[in-house]
């Protein structure tokens, strides 16, 4: 599975570097939804958004089960758990000092897709506002 998904990536990188395949969403693209506070643009709400698209269906048979059995894997190891583990230590912070204030910073990989920490936070009943960029805190 590692080899696979190595050889998936290079030959991802490959056509990218070729043209012959387009990215889903470019940086500036990021960015002017992260600003906007829109992470759940339709080209940003899949679970897979932050690892490599490994499934395609040119693959023989065989070789799509792998790209499946992979992207289970990046998406609840990478994805899910991670997020959950922030979402938790956010949590934690909160409840244990409500006498404070706090400013959490992430990375934007934190707030693509779905389960993000947000989502943890708010399915915990956890009021969650974007800060748009030039607003004071």
């Amino acid at each position: 599975q590692v080899l696979f998904a190595l050889n998936q990536t290079l030959l991802q990188h490959e056509s990218l570097r070729a043209g012959s395949l387009q990215a889903p969403y470019t940086t500036e693209d990021l960015i002017k939804h992260y600003n906007c506070g829109d992470l759940n643009a339709v080209i940003f709400n899949h679970d897979t958004s932050q690892v490599p698209n490994f499934i395609n269906t040119t693959l023989p048979p065989h070789e799509q089960v792998t790209a499946q059995e992979i992207d289970s894997y990046f998406r609840q190891e990478l994805i899910y758990k991670r997020n959950e583990r922030m979402g938790k230590r956010v949590m934690s912070l909160l409840r244990e000092n409500r006498d404070k204030s706090f400013f959490f910073a992430f990375g934007a990989g934190h707030f693509l897709g779905n389960n993000t920490v947000i989502d943890v936070l708010r399915q915990a009943g956890f009021e969650v506002e974007h800060t748009p960029p030039g607003q004071p805190i």
